[in-house]
């Protein structure tokens, strides 16, 4: 008897977070994610602010562009120079957490202090955004981003940043991939990641795109329809 109950609670822990994982990360369903605009995508970069930052913000500027940046707690702290010109320039500024850790290699509580940080401080405040490392989720990442007043944040269009191929390949392939009202990722670290967003600007400008901040694209939330095609894309359908 013990042994039928202990196999069915750990039954429902992987079937929990399996779903949270096809529901949450792959689908995406109701997250913020693409919007619908004809003329904007939103750059959003992660990990930051990094030592790269500097080089980034200077691309940005010249040629005209918002962003986003999702920033980790410990290298804000680290840098608040950075996080101060990031500020300053008008970029957005959002939350990637305390911990680059997936959902599931959190406790609970710590969880619920990785959602609950943000840049402009910790009180909660409705309408500041969060992306999870890796777009991971644990069963509870939902209802804790709810509680504290967060919207989980994800995106559409992968730089690919993180990989050794070159920033012209890549630009090539994120802009192929890209539409109207894609939010795109990239990362604030890598060195490819200023060259290959130089390329991206480009881009957009031949195609008549502007590259804006997150909340001036606006997002809209991720409905079956769009979280379906996420899946098929997640999983190699």
């Amino acid at each position: 008897m013990k042994r039928r109950v202990l196999l069915g609670a750990l039954g429902a822990g992987l079937l929990a977070v399996a779903l949270a994982d096809l529901l949450g990360r792959a689908a995406g369903f109701r997250a913020l994610g693409a919007g619908t605009a004809a003329d904007r995508v939103a750059l959003t970069f992660d990990d930051g602010p990094s030592e790269r930052t500097p080089e980034l913000l200077a691309v940005l500027a010249r040629h005209g562009a918002q962003a986003t940046f999702f920033v980790l707690e410990p290298h804000a702290r680290a840098l608040p120079a950075e996080l101060r010109a990031l500020r300053g320039a008008g970029h957005q500024l959002e939350s990637h957490g305390r911990w680059h850790r997936h959902a599931l290699l959190l406790a609970p509580w710590q969880e619920w202090r990785q959602v609950r940080w943000h840049p402009d401080g910790t009180r909660l405040q409705r309408g500041r955004l969060y992306r999870p490392p890796y777009g991971g989720h644990s069963p509870l990442t939902r209802l804790l981003t709810r509680l504290a007043g967060r919207e989980v944040a994800l995106w559409d269009t992968e730089g690919r940043d993180w990989t050794d191929a070159p920033a012209a390949d890549l630009a090539a392939q994120t802009l192929d991939r890209l539409r109207p009202g894609s939010v795109v990722l990239l990362h604030d670290g890598p060195t490819v990641t200023p060259e290959l967003l130089d390329l991206l600007l480009r881009g957009l400008h031949e195609r008549g795109l502007r590259a804006v901040r997150l909340d001036e694209l606006p997002p809209q939330r991720i409905g079956w329809r769009a979280g379906l095609g996420r899946l098929r894309q997640s999983y190699g359908g």
